[in-house]
């Protein structure tokens, strides 16, 4: 057995910028060395076995180091330094140490991550500027952009994968995945534990933050079948920092496995989540003026409440709108069409006892009444069977579904029924000889989704509420979900996909590396508009449609001399165009541009040096869409990027641990490139020719923002560039000390490059002290209180809505071991 440090330790990490006041808080934990005493605990570190299968142990990493094998790329069980990809992992750990409680708070552990706002919930991350996507240990989840929060607390570890799937997995979307590891039921090596552990947490903090979660693993005994369980439990019930919104969740996992004979295996087990919240628009009347000086248009929409029910109808906005020969909805095809003479013909649009005021940042478009509750249900069972001659049959069946409702005053509301069943078996077989090692997966399987989805957007004003007031008869509107009729879409459906994969990994004994991979997938859709529900009916009433798609993906990396491994990449990934409640459009079907593809080109160099204490990776790319003609606006846009990723992980000693990471971002819309246009709410920036938006805050104006280059076409509110750096260290006498940093670029907020959001640089700092089975911890999040903000739903509203960030916030934890 290899030991590179047998000390005991405590450790961690986190992100930030490599600029002056980021030096001096690395420089402050590096001078601390001097005030060690003897430790109390072993601390967390990375496991593995060498090539000759040596266990290879590197304290002092928080599970941060890439010595372990990640099977979530490729399907083989490579660590990341010999993937020839683009990959990062964040152990429990990690966001242990640094209080990490959402997914915004990954980009200081992962580069090519920053995401954009999807109404205020961390559902999935954008991924080199793109919506991303999420997988459960390696299965792909029903799409999550906003529908809930995803529970990252409760996973061992994250991985994240930047560009598209390998074919192993199926169809999948070009910016990336997120997979989700949960707790398991062994230890390192693969035996049982030798008795129960556990830790019960709580964790209160700034606005009425409150959370408690407990966790239990061991070794069980049924009769005289052994078998290993890993139990989590959260209950969060907690306020916000923004007037009008709380959270409310139940979080259950339970991982099970046994051996059911020396060569056969089973893995069971799920996750529960009961979520009850609220999306947050941000602020509206979006202006430069308001974004720079929190200066902000006040007035009050002209009610449309005739039977004095204290909502605003469809019935009763059609006919206010009627009566006075327009709509609510202003279009026009440029911007610069508007004038203030524009506006006389629609009187009703203007605002009364028009003024001005200075903004709140808890103010924002969420309503007393306002709701996004989800009950989420993920389910697996594995079966796997190891043969002679270093074969493995493994069968995988998978469930993922959830059921939404989502209601919003200002006149958004949907809801989805969808789950997805898939099962997929992958035969493995490995060959060792005098030339190298060479492994092999075929893997047929199957995937059916069913849908349920409707939503409800024709009738959703931003504007008509003053935020310094709040929701009255004049902006609360009557929803969809309320009434169950005047849906804008109400549509049911099912998709099936057989899929056939193979690939093989051909690790030859002079460096070089190649794997190959091809998969060819057959999908049958049906989708049916519910017009009974409907507003209108569409001009079809439905559709189906069979289609095939290939993928395929090669790599290569070649291991060079003072442990430079550089590699190259192509690949070719289909990816079916589903909305955000998993349904297909039935427009898409019926004109055959349901499926699509994205192509990848990647190159890069790693390496790992000081007995794999330190590892650094950089990675240029090239990934597009094929087809321009169909897109998902909320969760799959046809869209081209290019960037560069850098990131090193380097573990000092047993007590300091950094990290650090550059992202170069650049994405365009090749939807909005080939049309010349993009359909686009404007706000009051993009209408220069009008003097006084008061005139028209009432309503909507609407219509096409001109795309005559292709930086007219660049995705809004991601940076071109961004920082990132982390610093941890931890005393021998228990306390541990942790901060990052993360500097972002200025972004414009929306399409049209109207409104730019101001670069910021923001710290987090964390102490941690561990007695005996306690462990005490206190995080500060934005410790210089920097106003900041995220652009929300970039595409459509960027120009009319802003997210403005939480400001400075504190969190204690206290946990018990046992």
């Amino acid at each position: 057995m290899i030991r590179f440090n047998t000390r005991k330790f405590r450790g961690a990490s986190q992100s930030g910028t490599l600029r002056r006041p980021a030096l001096a808080v690395v420089t402050a934990l590096l001078c601390c060395t001097a005030m060690s005493t003897p430790a109390f605990a072993q601390a967390a570190a990375d496991q593995a076995t060498d090539a000759d299968g040596n266990e290879i142990v590197v304290t002092g990493s928080l599970g941060a180091l890439p010595i372990e094998g990640v099977g979530s790329v490729f399907g083989f069980d490579k660590t990341v330094t010999e993937t020839p990809r683009s990959v990062s992992t964040i152990s429990s750990e990690q966001m242990e140490r640094f209080g990490i409680t959402d997914i915004y708070d990954l980009v200081a552990q992962s580069p090519g991550t920053f995401t954009n706002s999807f109404f205020g919930v961390g559902g999935a991350l954008d991924i080199r500027g793109t919506p991303g996507e999420v997988y459960f240990r390696g299965v792909r989840r029903l799409d999550n952009p906003g529908n809930y929060p995803t529970p990252i607390a409760a996973a061992e570890r994250i991985d994240i994968v930047r560009g598209p799937a390998s074919p192993i997995y199926g169809p999948s979307k070009t910016g990336g995945y997120m997979n989700f590891v949960p707790k398991s039921a062994r230890v390192q090596g693969g035996s049982y534990m030798a008795s129960p552990e556990g830790k019960i947490s709580f964790t209160g903090g700034s606005w009425e933050k409150a959370d408690i979660a407990a966790e239990l693993r061991g070794p069980g005994k049924l009769g005289a079948q052994e078998f290993g369980y890993s139990l989590y439990a959260e209950v969060e019930n907690s306020g916000s920092y923004y007037d009008n919104m709380s959270t409310k969740q139940t979080i259950l996992q339970a991982a099970f496995d046994t051996d059911l004979t020396p060569d056969l295996r089973l893995e069971f087990g799920g996750m529960y989540q009961n979520y009850k919240g609220q999306q947050n628009g941000g602020w509206n009347r979006l202006t430069q003026d308001l974004v720079d000086n929190g200066t902000y248009i006040t007035g009050s929409a002209q009610s449309l409440d005739t039977n004095g029910d204290g909502q605003m109808s469809v019935g009763e906005i059609n006919t206010a709108a009627a009566n006075n020969f327009g709509s609510l909805s202003v279009f026009l095809p440029s911007p610069t069409m508007f004038t203030d003479a524009t506006f006389a013909a629609y009187p009703y649009l203007a605002l009364t006892n028009v003024g001005t005021a200075k903004l709140s940042r808890r103010k924002t478009l969420t309503g007393k009444d306002d709701r996004l509750d989800n009950k989420a249900t993920t389910l697996y069972a594995d079966l796997i069977w190891t043969g002679p001659g270093d074969i493995e049959i493994k069968n995988q069946l998978f469930y993922d579904g959830y059921k939404n409702i989502n209601e919003n005053a200002y006149g958004f509301s949907q809801f989805h029924d969808s789950y997805v069943i898939e099962d997929k078996i992958v035969v493995s077989k490995t060959i060792e000889n005098d030339a190298g090692k060479f492994a092999i997966q075929l893997s047929p399987s199957i995937r059916y989704t069913n849908f349920k989805h409707a939503e409800d957007f024709n009738y959703e004003y931003f504007h008509r509420v003053d935020l310094t007031v709040g929701y009255t008869p004049a902006s609360d509107r009557l929803l969809s979900t309320e009434c169950n009729c005047n849906y804008d879409t109400y549509v049911k459906g099912h998709y099936t996909d057989l899929g056939f994969a193979g690939l093989v990994d051909l690790d030859f004994k002079f460096g070089l590396d190649v794997t190959l991979g091809a998969r060819y997938d057959t999908i049958k859709g049906v989708s049916n508009f519910q017009e009974a529900f409907m507003e209108a009916p569409k001009d079809i009433s439905g559709a189906k449609d069979r289609d095939g798609a290939w993928s395929w993906s090669a790599s290569a990396n070649y291991k060079l001399p003072f442990g430079l491994i550089p590699y190259v990449t192509a690949a070719r990934q289909s990816v079916v165009i589903a909305g955000q409640g998993a349904e297909i459009d039935p427009f898409n079907l019926a004109a055959g541009t349901w499926i699509t593809a994205s192509k990848l080109y990647e190159a890069g160099l790693k390496g790992s040096w000081l007995d794999d204490r330190l590892y650094a990776a950089v990675s240029v790319y090239k990934q597009k869409r094929t087809d321009y003609s169909s897109q998902s606006m909320t969760v799959n846009q046809a869209v081209e990027t290019k960037g560069l990723e850098a990131e090193f992980r380097w573990s000092v000693d047993d007590h300091l641990l950094l990290t650090g990471g550059y992202t170069r971002t650049k994405v365009w819309n090749l939807t909005a490139i080939e049309a010349g246009s993009t359909f686009s709410f404007f706000g009051i920036e993009d209408l220069v020719n009008v003097t006084n938006p008061a005139l028209y805050l009432g309503g909507q104006p609407i219509g096409l923002v001109p795309i005559t280059s292709k930086s007219d076409a660049r995705r809004a509110g991601i940076p071109t560039n961004l920082y990132s750096l982390t610093a941890t260290y931890a005393f021998d006498n228990g306390i541990a000390l942790a901060g990052s940093m993360v500097s972002v670029d200025s972004v414009y907020s929306g399409v049209s490059q109207a409104v730019k959001l101001p670069a910021y640089t923001k710290f987090d700092v964390s102490a941690t002290y561990e007695t005996g089975p306690f462990v005490f911890r206190a995080v500060v999040k934005n410790v210089t209180d920097k106003k900041y903000f995220r652009a929300n739903f970039t595409e459509l509203f960027g120009s009319t809505i802003v997210l403005p960030e939480l400001p400075r916030s504190f969190q204690g934890t206290v946990s018990y071991k046992f």
